[in-house]
């Protein structure tokens, strides 16, 4: 059964245009200053006309403040607003209302003891994200390319559909969804030549084995 993909951390209009052309879900827009993803405003913009009507436009920020929420959701109006950073359950219902869009909120996973947070955040996020927990020396909040246990999945229930995430690539892609049973699956630096930079064909790959999967 296919599965629902989201290409995270498009650059570059031929990104764009692979994902749409590739049937992706949802593409995302890293808002992160720091991360070699990181788009501005305006090139968002430009990028996201294309996307509205064929796939979900989502805006990725990192604990972001009242004014920047308030600059991406004028200035870009996601379909949703993913939240990478330590954001609270509150947190999360105040941006998602502050914005009227919906939320992803990411949780980092290192072991079962991460899970447990699932059941507060599911009550205020649209979706939830199971990503790799970095290390504690990363700069970074996600974008790592490596894979968390993912038997650490295996016969949980969650209320809505959910995205895994973190070092999923076109060739681990369909062990990863039938290990997991993830509706949803999210790709960043799996589909990338170097950091930062998105290679069509291995977004091409990757969608082709979400259909598959």
């Amino acid at each position: 059964m296919a599965v629902l993909a989201k290409i995270c951390g498009v650059t570059t209009p031929e990104a764009v245009r692979a994902a749409l052309d590739g049937g992706a879900t949802y593409l995302g827009f890293n808002f992160f200053a720091t991360s070699p993803r990181h788009v501005g405003l305006e090139a968002a913009q430009r990028m996201a006309e294309p996307v509205r009507g064929r796939a979900k436009v989502v805006a990725v920020t990192v604990d972001p403040s009242d004014a920047e929420v308030d600059r991406i959701a004028e200035g870009l109006r996601p379909d949703l607003i993913q939240l990478h950073g330590s954001e609270s359950p509150a947190r999360v219902r105040e941006i998602a209302a502050r914005s009227n869009t919906a939320a992803i909120k990411v949780l980092p996973v290192s072991d079962a003891a991460d899970l447990e947070a699932a059941a507060d955040y599911e009550l205020v996020a649209q979706h939830l994200m199971f990503d790799t927990k970095p290390a504690k020396d990363a700069s970074l909040p996600g974008g790592a390319g490596r894979p968390f246990d993912w038997t650490l999945l295996v016969g949980r229930r969650f209320r809505r559909a959910w995205f895994l995430a973190g070092g999923l690539n076109p060739w681990n892609l369909a062990e990863a969804v039938q290990r997991t049973g993830a509706p949803m699956v999210d790709v960043s630096s799996g589909v990338e030549r170097g950091p930062g930079l998105k290679d069509p064909a291995l977004i091409t790959a990757f969608l082709d084995a979400a259909r598959k999967a």
